[in-house]
């Protein structure tokens, strides 16, 4: 890592699942060595919430989100618009999600995944906080109902971890939504990933780790942690053909623009 390196905002990661366990400050320590000073820490169950909220409340620099992952939709209780509502009043919670499609390995609750869909859409217009989408072999359906809801009320998103097709993306985007580069980016046979953020507006990505998965070259096959944002960051920077330090400045700017609560927050602080 560079000796000064250039701050960088992790926009994903799960520092509440048990890979991290009894590591939490070394893992933050690391994080804030590495340039990475900001991050949003992601509940996938809302039965977990009140321990990813522990998480960022003890910790400068971290916040967090929350939502029904869509490949646990099936298992868990269906959300309601009023219980992430009332979950976003908390200071440090600046998301709605992750929520979406999987139909990778659960295409047979699809129609539960997408009703849970749209009661974190209708939730983020609400709350008027970004909704957190993951979406997997659903390029289509995600489109779909994406577009409905945005013609029913606007609302913010990002596509976190985006790997999906070249379509899905332009859809994306002319929705005025964020597309999140993850360490899939860096992975060898990522090629048409890679030209979809080299074609994507630099003001319309943001970079994360989606921790303790997806570690990046030269991590990858290992735990990933939030310092290693740095590494995906050297690929994005790459890709758009500036600096690492150009890239994490706008990159930066970009997470203050959709997540403006932990905008104001880190400018109160």
């Amino acid at each position: 890592m560079a000796k000064n390196p250039p701050e960088l905002v992790d926009s994903h990661c799960h520092l509440d699942f048990p890979d991290f366990n009894g590591e939490l400050p070394q893992i933050l320590a690391r994080a804030k060595a590495a340039g990475v000073t900001r991050m949003v820490t992601i509940c996938t169950r809302l039965r977990q919430e009140p321990q990813v909220r522990a998480i960022a409340e003890a910790n400068d620099g971290v916040f967090y989100a929350a939502g029904t992952h869509p490949m646990s939709a099936a298992e868990e209780p269906l959300a309601t618009i009023e219980e992430l509502v009332a979950l976003s009043r908390h200071p440090k919670f600046v998301g709605i999600g992750e929520t979406g499609l999987d139909y990778h390995y659960t295409a047979d609750s699809a129609a539960i995944q997408a009703t849970s869909l749209r009661i974190h859409i209708e939730a983020a217009q609400t709350t008027q906080l970004p909704l957190i989408i993951h979406s997997r072999a659903a390029d289509d359906d995600m489109a779909r109902i994406l577009s409905e809801g945005m013609k029913i009320r606007p609302y913010s998103c990002v596509m976190h971890c985006f790997s999906s097709g070249a379509l899905l993306a332009q859809v994306a985007l002319e929705m005025g939504f964020y597309l999140s580069m993850s360490g899939i980016a860096t992975f060898p046979k990522s090629g048409e990933l890679r030209d979809i953020f080299a074609a994507a507006p630099l003001n319309r990505i943001l970079v994360e780790t989606d921790s303790p998965y997806l570690a990046p070259i030269p991590h990858r096959g290992r735990r990933n942690e939030p310092a290693y944002t740095a590494f995906t960051a050297k690929t994005g920077a790459q890709l758009c053909g500036i600096t690492e330090a150009e890239f994490a400045a706008a990159t930066s700017a970009n997470f203050d623009r959709l997540f403006t609560r932990a905008a104001s927050t880190s400018r109160a602080a």
